[in-house]
């Protein structure tokens, strides 16, 4: 299990013009994911998600917090220490055609994890050339006709697999997919998603799945937790299928009422919530961080920040202070 407490990042802007101004990425975030569990970070870009992905992986540090893996603080040992820690968890990147170096073969690129494995325990070439043949198998690409080509050679699916392949040479036990399917064409799509929730469920893998659309996340996880990140902030959290069906953060509600639909399979009497104006990080807010943008705020709302709580009539977790069940719908598709 990997949990965090806390957690609190902050960039410092560079330039000419806004140099040392202070942009909070993180403002004290939760989350918990179960060995062999699924959770969703979902929110609209430069919320944070990614940020909380790359903390996770080990790939950035946080100010703030604590992050635990399995019975061990991050925090209390030293930053050389904590690598064969983040080596479990493995990052699968947005786009695959910059992940892969394209002066590597295939079997260069998987061969070099594998060797530094077969170095430290003692296996021989033959295990190294089994195993990369084997991940490829795992991941549904033909080993014989893979191995000897470049990046170039390989569709965007296909490179997105052997990103997951190569991840799955230090044998992980969370992978960290973010945005793992937004620059892959439609219809190669849910392949790669089938092929995430296949290795969670045959090798107990863990996934963690960073996105914006609600779809996506429910597909991988439908049985995990989901979280909805504001500004750096979790305003809603609880299982997939609750915050999908009863979201009661406006926030949440405002997501999924942007979800297109078609003429017709829009659900009777129900209603979008729309913000009210459009996203300024230039404004300070030392209330609720959706205030001036929410349609439902109330009068402790513009001085007081709410924090993640659970109400007796509201099963999941929300930050706020007027939480209420609202059907929304995405917008026709004439209206997109």
């Amino acid at each position: 299990m990997i949990t965090g407490t806390g957690i609190v990042k902050t960039y410092k802007q560079r330039g000419n013009v806004l140099a040392g101004r202070e942009v909070r990425a993180l403002r004290g975030v939760d989350f918990s994911i179960p060995k062999g569990g699924a959770a969703s970070f979902i929110g609209e870009s430069g919320c944070g998600k990614t940020t909380l992905g790359r903390i996770i992986a080990g790939l950035e540090t946080y100010d703030e917090g604590e992050i635990v893996i399995g019975d061990v603080s991050m925090s209390g040992i030293k930053q050389k220490r904590r690598q064969p820690y983040f080596r479990k968890i493995q990052m699968i990147h947005q786009d695959p055609y910059s992940a892969l170096n394209p002066t590597r073969t295939i079997h260069q690129t998987l061969h070099a994890p594998l060797s530094l494995r077969a170095g430290q325990t003692g296996r021989s070439k033959e295990w190294i050339e089994e195993r990369a043949a084997e991940v490829l198998s795992m991941v549904g690409l033909d080993p014989g006709s893979v191995l000897a080509r470049y990046p170039h050679q390989l569709s965007g699916g296909m490179r997105q697999r052997v990103v997951i392949a190569r991840a799955l040479t230090v044998d992980p036990e969370m992978l960290v997919a973010d945005e793992a399917v937004s620059m892959i064409d439609v219809s190669l799509r849910l392949g790669i998603l089938a092929l995430l929730k296949d290795l969670r469920e045959r090798l107990g893998v863990s996934v963690l799945f960073i996105t914006h659309d609600v779809a996506t996340a429910r597909y991988i996880g439908d049985d995990g937790e989901l979280y909805v990140i504001y500004r750096g902030q979790v305003v809603e959290r609880g299982p997939v299928d609750t915050v999908i069906a009863d979201p009661v953060h406006p926030y949440t509600q405002s997501l999924l009422s942007a979800i297109p639909v078609l003429h017709g399979l829009e659900e009777p009497g129900a209603q979008p919530v729309s913000p009210l104006e459009s996203l300024d990080e230039s404004k300070a807010d030392e209330g609720c961080l959706f205030a001036r943008r929410c349609p439902f705020r109330g009068e402790r709302c513009a001085g007081e920040r709410p924090l993640l709580q659970i109400t007796e009539d509201v099963p999941q977790q929300h930050a706020c202070f007027y939480p209420e069940r609202r059907d929304v719908i995405a917008r026709p598709m004439s209206e997109v």
